[in-house]
């Protein structure tokens, strides 16, 4: 079985030697660097892949992303209509709650305030929250999110879920269009992990974050390691200049790298980074891939299969 590799913006000199070390029995080609014969390409490793190269492969028996978003394959408009999987692993989960913890006690323990007082040299205490008054909203309870929950309890947050649909959950999760507004009343701190698709492109707006609650003192807060889509930038940075929010954290934009000229980069309480919240291991990546693949081929079932029409 032979993968061929196609990415349009990631380096892959890193998880080439990771793929040829870990699995060596598996040819694995690279589109644009390597001669191949399109008939003989069984599976397609993709990450953001370039438009139309998939729909060249008549052989192509499934496709494997290296990251939990798949809408850059998804929207691929001539992708053949073989089952997609998405990254589903530990190493992934993991890295996903480091971010996600690391950035709800960012805003909750006051650190965009503290750096800004260092900047200024100036020495003022703020009062400080027990964590168990504080509300951590997970948005989108998937694989991701309930990695996240029990940490987040085990600091001692009140933490809440809302998905898509309902799900067996031990924490209270509440579900689909109607559960929104009481999910978002009850939420101090939002982590958005959603997917990105058509129903949930730009549901980061005003409105939103019109809803959160303000009985907390550390919030509202907004925290995107999601996709960028999901947000307008315009008005999460409009909330933090008026103060209806009084953080965020954003990993992800809708253009990427983020522009020098970009106001987010000014903007008040907001921390940046560049889309490294939960960037996978290649070692790790390859060993779950892989795994799936043997899995595929045995006709057992696959973690990570998505659905199109859903788009994750």
């Amino acid at each position: 079985m032979t993968t061929l590799f196609l990415s349009a913006d990631r380096n892959l000199d890193d998880w080439i030697a990771a793929w040829r070390e870990t699995a060596p029995d598996r040819p694995i080609l690279v589109h644009g660097q390597d001669d191949y014969d399109p008939a003989r390409i069984d599976y397609a490793l993709t990450w953001r892949p370039p438009s139309g190269v998939m729909q060249t492969l008549p052989n192509l028996k499934a496709i494997f992303n290296m990251g939990a978003g798949v809408d850059a394959v998804v929207a691929d408009p001539d992708r053949p209509p073989v089952p997609i999987v998405r990254l589903v692993d530990n190493d992934l989960a993991v890295r996903m709650s480091e971010y996600v913890v690391l950035q709800v006690l960012s805003h909750f323990r006051q650190a965009p305030a503290y750096a800004a007082q260092q900047a200024r040299r100036e020495w003022t205490p703020h009062d400080q929250p027990s964590a168990p008054s504080a509300r951590v909203g997970l948005m989108g309870y998937g694989v991701l999110a309930q990695h996240c929950a029990p940490i987040l309890l085990a600091l001692g947050f009140n933490v809440i879920g809302w998905s898509r649909s309902k799900k067996p959950s031990d924490i209270t999760l509440y579900h689909g269009r109607d559960g929104l507004p009481e999910f978002l009343a009850r939420t101090d701190i939002l982590v958005c992990l959603l997917p990105m698709t058509e129903d949930t492109r730009g549901i980061l707006n005003a409105d939103l974050i019109a809803q959160l609650s303000t009985a907390s003192p550390v919030g509202p807060v907004l925290i995107n390691a999601g996709r960028g889509g999901l947000q307008k930038s315009d008005e999460i940075l409009a909330a933090l200049q008026s103060g209806a929010l009084k953080g965020a954290s954003l990993d992800v934009f809708e253009t990427e790298p983020l522009p020098a000229d970009s106001p987010l980069w000014d903007a008040p309480n907001l921390i940046i980074t560049p889309h490294v919240a939960a960037v996978p291991d290649p070692a790790a990546t390859v060993t779950s891939i892989t795994s799936r693949m043997t899995a595929f081929e045995r006709g057992d079932p696959v973690a990570g299969l998505v659905d199109p029409v859903r788009g994750y």
